[in-house]
């Protein structure tokens, strides 16, 4: 079985009082009843890269915005069938890291980023583990949540 490696990021931003999250809708994604799926931000950890760079690099092409990284959130794990290659079996794991905004415009990402992300949105960050798409990303959301909530200063991770 092939194994992946990815990275993503909860990326946050405090605006009118609350805790704000970055989500992306996915070009071409859509749930089987027709609404919109909100994801975050995440890709394959490239060849020489940390996975704490791959977050911060798939959180700027995909969202238009440069963040910090703060801490590591966690791991998804799991597996999918290739809908290409021959429908084969993939073992991913996808690392998240929580991220707080820096600089840019939601949204703002190159035209080439289009084919991957539709559009990029600000949601209240306790909304996010309800209105994201994805179980594992619900919990990741719940996770920044919680961490915020213990930890109110948000102290940025020593390099």
């Amino acid at each position: 079985m092939t194994r992946e490696f990815s990275a993503g990021g909860v990326v946050v931003r405090q605006m009118r009082g609350r805790w704000w999250l970055a989500a992306i809708e996915p070009a071409g994604r859509s749930s089987s009843a027709g609404k919109t799926v909100l994801a975050l931000p995440k890709g394959l950890v490239d060849a020489g890269e940390t996975p704490e760079q791959a977050a911060l690099r798939e959180v700027r092409e995909e969202t238009g915005v440069e963040a910090l990284l703060v801490a590591k959130l966690g791991d998804i794990k799991y597996v999918y069938t290739r809908s290409w290659a021959g429908g084969e079996r993939v073992f991913k794991v996808v690392s998240f890291y929580l991220l707080r905004y820096e600089s840019g415009k939601l949204g703002e990402i190159v035209p080439e980023m289009r084919v991957e992300v539709h559009r990029a949105e600000w949601i209240p960050l306790e909304d996010g583990p309800s209105q994201l798409a994805y179980k594992g990303e619900r919990e990741m959301a719940a996770k920044a949540l919680e961490y915020l909530t213990r930890n109110p200063g948000l102290k940025l991770l020593e390099n």
